[in-house]
């Protein structure tokens, strides 16, 4: 594979830049809960480099990405948020989706403004109903999220009811209209801009101490692509066991997705995930094992994921293969200390095998980032992805430099 003189540069860049003292941490203060009406934003700031062996020139974009919401409460329980977001690019070295340069390595990330959420709730002390565009995150992102790593957001059109029976039961239920792609509105192909939907999602958790079990039933029906729907039920378990902070961690996860409502296609695939981790001095590593089911004609497939937090950050597999996909990995994260610069600068690394469910290899991946708050509300990261192909694709090289500021301020006073 090639190695790009700009990718190592740009990468010592902000490897200085976190070097810097930090003045705070990133915690954004909090507000009053009673302040009627708050301004709440998100700029990032974000350069990303590919190199991918598959097209002769490698991709750059630098974009801005701002996020603007007004969030209101209305007293007994009523509250409400409207929110638009704009992404600019300082440059057109990359295909977007939106910008036609096919020459280039994808980088999903248009310019442009959207309308990113806008919708009505109340909260009472065990029911609770939100009705518009929405964020939707359930559990680990798996099967439902928000693709949060683009500068566009995934959102949906949605109605989302919670109950809470227990302090230690909670019961949703959702139901989808559209969902709006982090492609963005302008994208060539209609498809990746917004999709019509009638999908129930159904999850029940049970939290004892640190323990968590979750029941799920996701009735996913696509209106725009008949072969994308599909009815998938599964169990999740994840806990700790620490003392003092170290000790054993585990998720355990089980599921099964069938053909569901239009598609017409027949098929059954199973998935399962088991992660056991270990803490110790700040520091957790884990073993994983991923199955994604498939039959070399179709195979298990999460529409509806935050998909960039899974199988690695290199994105080969936001799709999966009809083959299926094993996802074989370890990896650690903690900090370089326990106060001072070192205490706050962290880090992960992971390592990815990945294989067919029936039949040969695919490639392998490693992935690293480097994280430090610079003042409150700002980050600082540097995230590295290298896949390596063998029978899946080409070798692929990504690097991204990340400053990002969160922050919210009051306009009208507490009650």
């Amino acid at each position: 594979m090639r190695t790009t003189s700009r990718m190592l540069c740009a990468s010592g860049l902000l490897a200085a830049a976190m070097a810097a003292p930090a003045a705070a941490t990133a915690t954004t203060p909090s507000l009053p809960e009673a302040a009627p009406l708050q301004l709440e934003w998100d700029a990032r700031l974000r350069h990303e480099q590919v190199d991918d062996d598959a097209f002769s020139r490698d991709a750059a974009a630098t974009t801005l990405r701002l996020r603007l919401g007004l969030r209101a409460s209305f007293g007994e329980g009523w509250s409400a948020l409207l929110e638009g977001a704009g992404v600019a690019a300082a440059n057109e070295h990359y295909n977007s989706g939106a910008n036609g340069r096919t020459q280039y390595p994808a980088i999903t990330d248009p310019h442009g403004s959207e309308l990113n959420q806008a919708w009505l709730a109340w909260q009472g002390d065990v029911f609770g109903a939100t009705l518009g565009r929405q964020r939707l995150l359930l559990d680990n992102h798996r099967w439902v999220g928000n693709s949060g790593w683009r500068q566009h957001e995934q959102t949906y059109d949605a109605v989302a009811l919670q109950w809470m029976p227990l302090d230690s039961v909670t019961v949703r239920y959702d139901w989808l209209d559209r969902v709006h792609r982090v492609a963005g509105r302008d994208a060539l192909n209609p498809l990746a801009r917004e999709r019509k939907l009638d999908t129930h999602l159904l999850n029940a958790a049970w939290v004892r101490g640190a323990q968590q079990w979750v029941g799920y039933a996701y009735l996913h029906e696509d209106r725009d692509v008949a072969t994308a729907s599909s009815a998938t039920w599964g169990a999740r378990w994840s806990g700790k066991a620490l003392r003092d902070g170290n000790g054993p961690g585990w998720t355990l996860e089980a599921a099964r997705q069938r053909d569901y409502a239009n598609n017409p296609q027949r098929f059954a695939h199973h998935y399962w995930l088991l992660e056991p981790t270990w803490t110790q001095d700040g520091v957790t590593a884990k073993l994983g094992w991923e199955h994604l089911g498939g039959n070399g004609q179709h195979a298990l497939q999460t529409p509806l994921a935050t998909l960039h937090a899974f199988n690695g950050w290199d994105d080969q597999f936001n799709v999966t293969p009809a083959g299926g996909l094993e996802d074989r990995y370890v990896g650690a994260a903690g900090k370089f200390g326990r106060s001072g610069l070192a205490g706050k600068l962290a880090w992960a690394v992971a390592y990815h095998d990945y294989r067919a469910d029936r039949g040969g290899r695919y490639g392998s991946e490693w992935n690293a980032s480097l994280s430090l708050p610079l003042l409150a509300g700002l980050d600082a990261m540097l995230k590295l992805a290298d896949y390596r192909a063998d029978g899946f694709g080409r070798d692929n090289a990504r690097v991204w430099l990340q400053l990002e500021w969160r922050g919210q301020q009051a306009l009208a006073g507490a009650r």
